[in-house]
């Protein structure tokens, strides 16, 4: 892959986005971005191109992804909201895909999940099995990069468990809290997903760390981490996924949903795949102790507020 390529990367604004977008810009690319936000804080001092997404309009998002070498497309919702939709998102991903095809994209580099299934009972693994499938018959180039979760600095679920650790007096894990969870550093991934644009042949990659948690041994270790002392108790699903929803009515957020607790019980988060990250998540927890889980990160007002920096909002 030469210097001075075109990029495009959804959401460079954004957490994974903002990795990928740095690692390109460091090595001399062009970098444009595809987003929602086209008036948030630009981080790379007006280095990236700006364009909306244009969903509505397929003549305009094909003009928006024309010239361009390589798409990563980082674009996805987290969980059904009256905002937002699984099935919106994946409507959206489809005209995505077939824009690309027609602005004659080169390669594809797509975050998928771990596990995904069109038969899954949920919508974030079938939607993002869906999406797989069409990509794979597009014809178009591409790298499908599996993640579990995605930690480092402004991320959400490791940190609101840090935060949820220093302000509550217990910590509950759904059930036995043995089911497992690979997370894999934000750096890495986006290493990774650059490192995959430069190939020809089709892949896909199951983006996990090098290290296996269960769900109350993660907790566990990022108590360790940032020194705090809490009892780690299980709890009823029905009454974890109450509590998250009053914490979270508290807080003006989405900490937790019912298709999230079963995927982290039905152990979707984990696979038995070598690791394509190499920063632990224990060791890296420990060196970023005296940040981590100080403020709570807002799913909710990252989406909503649309020209804040990313990691200012919280």
């Amino acid at each position: 892959m030469s210097s001075n390529q075109l990029h495009v990367v959804t959401g460079a604004f954004g957490y994974t986005g903002k990795y990928i977008t740095q690692l390109l810009l460091d090595a001399g690319h062009k970098v444009r971005t595809l987003t929602n936000s086209p008036n948030r804080t630009n981080p790379f001092d007006g280095r990236v191109e700006v364009h909306p997404f244009n969903f509505d309009d397929v003549a305009q998002l094909t003009q928006s992804l024309e010239g361009a070498d390589v798409l990563y497309n980082t674009y996805w919702v987290r969980f059904n909201h009256r905002l937002f939709k699984h099935a919106d998102a994946v409507a959206n991903t489809l005209k995505l895909f077939d824009a690309a095809k027609q602005a004659g994209v080169k390669r594809i580099v797509h975050v998928s999940i771990t596990n995904p299934s069109l038969d899954s009972p949920l919508e974030y693994f079938s939607g993002k099995a869906h999406l797989e499938k069409a990509l794979i018959e597009s014809g178009i180039s591409h790298a499908i990069l599996r993640p579990a979760v995605l930690f480092g600095h402004a991320d959400i679920l490791i940190n609101n468990i840090a935060w949820m650790l220093r302000h509550l007096p217990i910590f509950g894990v759904f059930g036995d809290g043995k089911y497992r969870l690979q997370p894999i550093y934000v750096e890495d991934f986006a290493k990774l997903a650059v490192e995959e644009a430069k190939k020809n042949e089709n892949t896909m990659v199951d983006a996990i760390g090098p290290e296996t948690f269960t769900f109350r041994e993660l907790a566990q270790t990022i108590a360790q981490a940032i020194e705090i002392k809490r009892k780690i108790i299980s709890v009823p699903p029905s009454l974890g996924y109450l509590l998250g929803w009053i914490l979270g009515k508290l807080k003006g957020d989405v900490i937790i949903t019912r298709e999230e607790i079963r995927g982290l019980m039905d152990d979707l988060l984990y696979t038995d795949s070598p690791p394509a990250g190499q920063t632990k998540l224990s060791q890296w927890a420990r060196e970023n102790a005296d940040e981590l889980g100080k403020s709570y990160a807002s799913e909710l007002a990252r989406r909503v507020d649309r020209k804040k920096a990313y990691e200012e909002l919280s």
